[in-house]
């Protein structure tokens, strides 16, 4: 079903349709657990709500991208399906006569954190542990490597595609905790969005996030806490990332996001994946252009697709604010 998802959707945008349907997102319009949904939220729009759209002409896309010891193999996945990917989008017409004008920035997971994980005596051979755990991630910083000029690539650079397939390998050693929602917070925001990251987000470009990860969410913004083994690694609502996101952006239709993560705990050629149960959150809390999609598939094409249907469905109906 998916790869004929793909097929068809590519051939519209080749024989010159201005969008295809968009995959099925992750919502279902049901209402979360605390008290949201799509429905509830005044900044969720709605066809008949009043807002007038247009489509984006512009478009800023971030992969934040898992860089932990698990991953090698999920990067090279998608650094070899990227180049459709990118295909896809230069098919993608506003107009009869003017291609999207979008930029593709990368950061990953981790962040700079110290804690302390508490092991659980085992009476009596073991007694309790405390041990100090020191990690450096990027902090949301925009990766720049195999020679880009910029900390982003934009269509019309020269071998875009093949760049991005580069810089995409992130490498394996960042940090265990990984906490996606918030290197995107952290890459967004000042004051990495005024230095480091500077003038990557536009302000009437459709802001567009892909998550890849095979753990779940961790994000948290103390620091020198305690983890213990049977804890969750954080206790922090999601809904904070949707809100994040919104106030960002001015509106819930000006960003959309792609998460690929585990469904459940699950298997594939990949490795092993946990279950991504707070992403599905931010997935189903975001509803409209949001959609989800499995890593365990063990090829990251179906899920690059569900990305662009998503993304491009977000575009036609980008709302115009002043």
């Amino acid at each position: 079903m998916r790869t004929l998802a793909a097929f068809l959707f590519s051939a519209c945008m080749i024989s010159g349709a201005v969008a295809c349907g968009p995959a099925v997102n992750g919502s279902d319009d049901t209402v979360g657990d605390d008290g949201t949904g799509p429905d509830a939220n005044p900044n969720q729009p709605h066809g008949d709500g009043g807002v007038s759209t247009q489509r984006c002409q512009k478009m800023d896309i971030l992969f934040v991208i898992d860089d932990s010891g698990s991953m090698a193999e999920e990067q090279d996945n998608l650094a070899a399906n990227f180049p459709q990917f990118a295909t896809i989008l230069n098919q993608y017409m506003v107009d009869a006569n003017l291609p999207l004008d979008y930029r593709v920035a990368i950061t990953t997971t981790g962040r700079d954190v110290d804690y302390v994980e508490v092991i659980p005596a085992v009476p009596p051979i073991l007694p309790e542990q405390q041990i100090p755990i020191s990690e450096q991630g990027d902090d949301g910083a925009f990766k720049q490597s195999c020679g880009m000029t910029r900390r982003w690539l934009e269509r019309t650079d020269p071998s875009m595609a093949t760049t991005f397939a580069c810089a995409a390998d992130v490498g394996t050693g960042g940090p265990g905790l990984e906490m996606p929602l918030y290197t995107s917070e952290l890459a967004l925001s000042a004051p990495m969005s005024t230095t480091t990251n500077a003038n990557f987000l536009r302000d009437d470009a459709l802001l567009a996030v892909v998550y890849l990860t095979d753990e779940d969410d961790c994000s948290r913004h103390d620091n020198n806490f305690q983890l213990q083994a049977t804890d969750p690694c954080t206790n922090e609502p999601v809904q904070q990332w949707v809100d994040f996101f919104d106030n960002l952006k001015g509106d819930r239709g000006r960003w959309a996001t792609a998460v690929i993560a585990g469904p459940t705990d699950c298997t594939s050629d990949f490795g092993d994946a946990v279950a991504a149960n707070r992403l599905q959150q931010f997935v189903q809390l975001t509803g409209q252009n949001a959609v989800f999609s499995s890593i365990c598939e063990g090829n990251l094409a179906g899920a690059l697709q569900d990305a662009l249907d998503n993304f491009t469905a977000a575009c036609d109906t980008f709302p115009d604010i002043d």
